[in-house]
């Protein structure tokens, strides 16, 4: 029987032979490095270099080349993750959203609006990990409680009962020292994590309203327009939109 030889040069000569291979995993490494750097201006312009790259390479369909690529680099990212420590379900989690969105999502026009989307994922989650630590003891603590049971039914008068502290005492102290109302955090902060749901999940923005605890979907659109300046619905449409981020200020953290 006769052998096929399988020249590399063969299988994977570029479409465009002014490409270089050898500047195509510089490009690569310049983009991560900016990513694992939290540098989004500069990442977003170096993924752009990277897919046009990619499509330049392409011996076939150039989306389904784009397709392979981008899942590959995702699996890449996520295990940086597990080397930085996070969690190994949140690493395979960001893995298994960043296929959604790529199945999902992918065209040849619309490659560098879903590839901002997982930079703004990777930011969202590192953002997570990363708590700011408030001049005041018992802040800490309740600003701590309330991004762990964000999803669960909460008030004022429910925070100050746990920490068993008077609710004017922990008002003031709060707004004191997290320079906002109790209130307005809480409500930001459904608002943050509200935004997971609406890009990633098909559930229906009633059933997100309800899981977050607002009283109806029509207080929910308000309070979510007024941090993020859209309604869910707008949000939940247009792919690449930075999230809602609330950050302290920074003469009240330590």
């Amino acid at each position: 029987m006769e052998q096929v030889e399988l020249s590399s040069n063969k299988l994977f000569m570029p479409i465009d032979k002014s490409v270089d291979f050898v500047d195509f995993y510089k490009k690569e490494a310049t983009f991560l490095a900016e990513l694992y750097g939290f540098e989004k201006s500069k990442a977003q312009q170096s993924i752009r270099e990277v897919i046009q790259s990619v499509t330049n390479y392409s011996i076939q369909n150039e989306e389904n080349q784009l397709k392979f690529y981008l899942i590959t680099l995702s699996g890449l990212i996520s295990r940086h993750m597990v080397r930085q420590q996070f969690p190994a379900e949140t690493a395979f989690g960001f893995n298994s959203i960043c296929l959604s969105v790529i199945e999902e999502k992918l065209s040849i026009i619309d490659a560098n609006n879903v590839a901002d989307e997982l930079i703004e994922l990777f930011l969202y989650i590192n953002q997570e990990k990363q708590k700011p630590t408030l001049m005041h003891h018992t802040v800490n603590k309740v600003v701590a409680y309330i991004d762990d049971e964000i999803e669960s039914p909460m008030s004022v008068e429910g925070l100050a009962h746990t920490f068993e502290i008077s609710t004017s005492h922990l008002s003031r102290i709060f707004r004191e020292y997290a320079g906002i109302t109790l209130v307005e955090y809480i409500n930001m902060k459904k608002v943050e994590e509200s935004q997971y749901f609406l890009r990633f999940t098909s559930n229906k923005i009633t059933d997100i309203s309800q899981h977050f605890n607002f009283c109806n979907q029509s207080y929910y659109t308000r309070v979510f327009k007024k941090y993020t300046g859209e309604t869910p619905r707008r949000f939940r449409n247009q792919v690449g939109d930075n999230y809602f981020k609330f950050t302290f200020s920074k003469e009240k953290i330590e």
